[in-house]
């Protein structure tokens, strides 16, 4: 029984002395919306954009809501001050803007202004979007865009008290 127990605390500690690696998500194509288990993911927002946050839930988004495209950014003296992503629900068939403002940013300038939004090709105009002023947050979300059938970007604007205009960023069109 006592070499039993030694050996479960040998192979116990080998175990603490292995070096560990850790998975990164890959910049591929979004997972099939259907194979996603949306109970084990947690609200919490985050900079790759979480539809079960609070913020997302107030604006609307579907919780099935996935990144399509290429992220954008937005910058400021030559720098990535926030990220702009579009979203699309099947669920739902809308689409949405999200804006994700870097902490870094945020460190530095206080109340600044935010907008997001979906622009449609077909239609010539913004659609769902949403404006804070004078906000720190950091999580934005437009509201739902039924641009479901037609081509569209998304779109952020970012404006630090002081700049005559806001930075912008638009997304690679989606059909």
């Amino acid at each position: 029984m006592r070499a039993r127990s030694i050996l479960v605390a040998a192979a116990a500690s080998a175990c603490v002395l292995l070096p560990t690696t850790s998975a990164v998500a890959g910049t591929g194509p979004a997972p099939s919306p259907g194979k996603q288990n949306l109970t084990a993911r947690s609200a919490a927002p985050s900079e790759a954009g979480n539809p079960l946050s609070a913020k997302a839930q107030a604006a609307g988004v579907c919780s099935d809501a996935y990144q399509i495209g290429a992220t954008a950014y937005i910058n400021r003296a030559g720098a990535h001050v926030a990220s702009v992503k579009q979203f699309y629900s099947p669920k739902c068939k809308a689409n949405y803007g999200y804006v994700w403002v870097w902490q870094s940013f945020r460190d530095k300038v206080k109340d600044y202004d935010v907008s997001t939004g979906v622009y449609s090709y077909a239609r010539d105009e913004i659609v769902g979007q949403d404006w804070w002023n004078a906000t720190n947050s950091q999580e934005f979300w437009s509201l739902p865009a039924d641009t479901a059938d037609e081509c569209t970007s998304a779109l952020g604007t970012l404006r630090a008290p002081g700049d005559p205009v806001p930075g912008q960023a638009t997304t690679a069109k989606r059909c």
